[in-house]
């Protein structure tokens, strides 16, 4: 119907063989574009996953479940030109729980030279000042890593009220900590329930493996998005999270210390 419609006004402005052309120009590079986009997605046999070409810096999230790292061989890894340049560590869970294999994570992605960033996993049925100070007391941070991140993405039966207000309260207390704005993983429901009006603010992280494109989030925060959870890296056993930086690579600087 929209094809019918746009050729009968280009008939009508440029005649019938000119407008004939025209359509079948316009119907070219639309396809081409398609075809543009599709080829944005290369699949990677050494990782196993399609990934995003179009961004240039790429990375993965780690955690206990993940068992023993070897970190030599996750910097080392190179496939199809596309070399793993970040990692978030889980660190801390809750008001009291610390990832067992946190500190060995934290030393040895430095040592790597790999970009490293800590996160907690948020759970709203917890006091979130003694989450927070959890994720202090676990965590230091240095120059060049990332600004602290909070995993959102349980709601635990609470109300609204309490899973913003709480969200909020974490956020301020370890901003006040490390003197940087944290960041807020969660994935694209939770986002539009409780982040997008409430806690625009803070940079964004977000997970969501069927997008062909971010236009649901904001352009202006989201800096991070996780595509994959089915990822096959030298040196970790079992599958790992995939995530790309979509900001202009000089934006970088904007969620590191």
């Amino acid at each position: 119907m929209k094809n019918r419609v746009l050729f009968n006004i280009i008939v009508r402005r440029y005649g019938l063989w000119i407008g004939a052309f025209l359509l079948v120009l316009i119907t070219f590079f639309v396809v081409r574009s398609r075809r543009a986009a599709e080829l944005d997605w290369q699949f990677v046999r050494a990782f196993g996953i399609r990934l995003p070409m179009r961004f240039g810096i790429h990375g993965i999230d780690v955690s206990r479940h993940n068992d023993r790292i070897n970190w030599e061989r996750v910097r080392e890894m190179e496939a199809d030109g596309v070399r793993l340049q970040f990692v978030f560590i889980k660190a801390t869970e809750g008001a009291t729980l610390a990832d067992k294999h946190f500190e060995k994570n934290w030393r040895e992605a430095k040592k790597s030279a790999l970009r490293r960033g800590a996160y907690h996993f948020y759970h709203p049925t917890r006091d979130p000042l003694k989450q927070a100070n959890n994720f202090i007391r676990t965590v230091d941070l240095s120059e060049g890593d990332f600004v602290p991140v909070v995993d959102f993405e349980v709601i635990n039966g609470q109300s609204d009220e309490t899973i913003i207000n709480g969200l909020k309260l974490w956020l301020e207390t370890v901003e006040e900590h490390y003197h940087a704005r944290p960041m807020i993983y969660t994935n694209g429901n939770l986002y539009k329930r409780y982040i997008k009006g409430n806690l625009d603010e803070y940079p964004l992280w977000i997970a969501d493996y069927s997008a062909k494109h971010l236009r649901n989030y904001n352009p202006d925060k989201l800096y991070l998005w996780q595509h994959n959870q089915s990822g096959w890296v030298h040196g970790i056993r079992g599958q790992v999270d995939f995530n790309v930086f979509v900001m202009d690579e000089y934006r970088l600087k904007d969620i590191c210390l």
